[in-house]
């Protein structure tokens, strides 16, 4: 649970950088069909796409950082 926490602040602060992909996808879908906006949806795809990898990515990073850190090195066997 802890994980799912932290990957929802983490995705929650890349939506506010990375805004502008749901924007495009909004519009899109809120606007009348025409062919002109169609790059709207292709580019708001990617970019909600690439903020949600980001965010994965930077949470993954984080709990992996925070479970070697609570991981005490192997001892050896001079000890």
């Amino acid at each position: 649970m802890p994980t799912l926490k932290l990957y929802l602040r983490v995705q929650l602060m890349i939506f506010v950088f990375g805004i502008v992909g749901p924007i495009f996808l909004a519009v899109y879908f809120a606007a009348q069909p025409d062919v002109t906006i169609r790059w709207m949806y292709w580019w708001g795809l990617f970019i909600t796409f690439a903020d949600i990898m980001i965010a994965l990515a930077i949470t993954e990073s984080m709990v992996r950082t925070t479970r070697d850190a609570a991981t005490p090195p192997p001892r050896s066997a001079q000890d």
